[in-house]
């Protein structure tokens, strides 16, 4: 009987031991656990975020490197700069447009940077006309299409037959772009 009651004391000690650590101690691990894995979460949408601007940095800075000239007179910054025209007359032969004009318009000096203006008239259907644009304005070279003018053919409807060089569906775009050139201080 006394066996009995050491192991009922014992079995009693060891349920009690038991109890409270379950209802002081473990009761609190899943509100740590749910509470370390919001802060691992939150973290986490940090470090991704510090990856994208890093990643946007790099591109950023690339962009700005292709687009500055040590000076005014450097070829970069020069109108009718040959890498910029040579680009755009690859990209029209990719796309099949026909160019028309190509020319280059007074530059616009600042202090940072300076911006060249060119008209250009191109050839081509609405969906190689938003090709073009598209690719002109995703170049490494900062490129901006100011304006554009399209001749829809509307007064033209009468001369249809007498047009045979034209495709139908193409149309004439004018279209105003400028490249900016960043200069450098000295």
């Amino acid at each position: 009987m006394k066996k009995n009651l050491i192991l009922l004391l014992i079995a009693l000690v060891f349920g009690g031991g038991f109890w409270l650590y379950h209802n002081m101690e473990y009761s609190k691990f899943p509100t740590r656990i749910s509470t370390l894995e919001r802060t691992l979460r939150s973290e986490n949408e940090k470090l991704i975020s510090a990856e994208i601007l890093d990643q946007e940095m790099k591109l950023v800075s690339e962009m700005i490197e292709k687009n500055l000239a040590i000076s005014a007179q450097d070829s970069l910054a020069e109108d009718a700069s040959m890498p910029f025209l040579n680009y755009v007359t690859e990209v029209l032969q990719e796309l099949g447009i026909k160019l028309i004009t190509l020319e280059p318009k007074k530059r616009r000096s600042q202090v940072d940077y300076i911006k060249t203006p060119y008209a250009m008239a191109v050839e081509c259907s609405y969906e190689k006309f938003g090709q073009l644009v598209t690719r002109l304005e995703k170049s490494e070279r900062l490129i901006t299409v100011e304006s554009f003018t399209v001749d829809n053919g509307f007064r033209k409807a009468s001369a249809i037959g007498q047009d045979k060089d034209r495709a139908q569906e193409d149309r004439l775009f004018e279209m105003e772009i400028s490249t900016l050139t960043l200069i450098k201080r000295q």
